[in-house]
């Protein structure tokens, strides 16, 4: 919910990643000199990482996390250059289609976590016993709307994705790349599940016409229109519901033909010299007390036994709306495929890296 990388291909992200190294890495020390110190690789929002920390830290006393944090293709992209020669112990919070990836890989370690059974039918890998990953939680595309913006320009608010092709918004809409962002390639796996392979690259084609520039992170779309930078941005929900809840004229739109979603989870690393303090980490990802932490920035959680509550001003009918099934393994598999047509015709308008 992936074995077509060529060597060509993975060096090319690994060099690609290498130029990031910088900003991947954040040191911790370890409170004593007895303490583990887990390398735990992650595409989470920066504000979650505290919070997530602190948590497991306090319930696992002599294990320090050490974040290694990107957005989803570049966490995705060193993962897989870095085969030969791990580096992570962990994956807590990455898109469940890309450990989909590492799992063909062989790069996953096979683990039942505490309290597997409470864990859903679809936040979890059901193939056999043993699953090698555990989803958290859901997040879905959504499109933010600027207001203020919008009617300095007369633009009209969209409902749904066809919307989105009308030329009044030429050079008025941002989106995430699918290659760098876990929230880019869960929209375009969407569209073209919903609109099938020839009509969703045709409606690519259509939006395209209308798209300013493709960032890259889920969320900075939502937030350049916060600011005021562009009207219109795909993004998905939760940067929204945090900018209107801090005063910013932005609504949060569900396309009405359905939206895509994918699943953060957690995976353990084969190789970590870690393991007792990984599984730690895995039985307290798939815990009901993080659930809960999962739950102040998304709505949709893989626990059966913890209700999900909704922010003030978090739109109505987001599960019903995301489409099912989600054909996540299909979507993995002809992942690499996907980005590269979608890099050929669109790439000419990325924001530099």
């Amino acid at each position: 919910m992936k074995n077509w990388i060529s060597r060509r291909q993975l060096a090319l992200l690994g060099v690609a990643v290498l130029g990031t190294a910088a900003a991947l890495f954040s040191t911790t020390q370890p409170s004593s000199a007895d303490d583990v110190v887990l390398k735990v690789y992650t595409a989470l929002e920066e504000e979650q990482l505290p919070i997530y920390k602190e948590a497991f830290e306090k319930a696992n006393p002599g294990i320090t996390i050490e974040w290694q944090r990107d957005s989803t293709g570049v966490i995705s992209a060193r993962l897989l250059a870095e085969k030969e020669n791990r580096q992570a112990d962990v994956v807590w919070g990455l898109a469940a289609t890309s450990l989909m990836v590492l799992d063909k890989e062989g790069m996953l370690e096979r683990y039942r976590p505490a309290g597997f059974d409470q864990i859903k039918e679809d936040f979890k890998d059901t193939r056999s016993g043993w699953p090698t990953w555990v989803g958290m939680d859901a997040w879905a595309s959504a499109i933010c709307f600027n207001k203020v913006e919008a009617e300095k320009l007369g633009l009209p608010k969209p409902t749904s994705w066809k919307d989105l092709t009308n030329p009044v918004y030429k050079d008025q809409i941002v989106m995430p790349n699918p290659g760098s962002s876990g929230t880019g390639f869960l929209t375009v796996s969407a569209w073209l599940q919903l609109f099938g392979d020839k009509g969703g690259w045709s409606y690519m084609t259509a939006l395209h016409d209308n798209i300013k520039t493709y960032l890259h992170s889920g969320s900075k779309p939502c937030k350049a229109v916060g600011a005021g930078e562009y009207p219109v941005g795909i993004s998905f929900a939760y940067p929204g519901v945090k900018l209107i809840n801090d005063g910013a004229p932005v609504e949060v739109i569900l396309p009405k033909e359905g939206i895509g979603w994918d699943m953060e989870a957690t995976a353990i690393m084969t190789g970590t010299k870690n393991l007792d303090a990984a599984q730690k980490l895995a039985d307290f990802a798939a815990s009901a007390d993080a659930n809960k932490l999962y739950n102040d920035s998304y709505q949709v959680l893989a626990r059966k036994d913890v209700t999900a509550s909704l922010p003030a001003n978090y739109p109505a009918g987001e599960e019903k709306l995301m489409i099912s099934p989600n054909n996540f393994y299909e979507m993995a598999d002809r992942r690499q495929a996907i980005l590269d047509e979608w890099q050929r015709s669109f790439g000419s308008k990325d924001a530099p890296k």
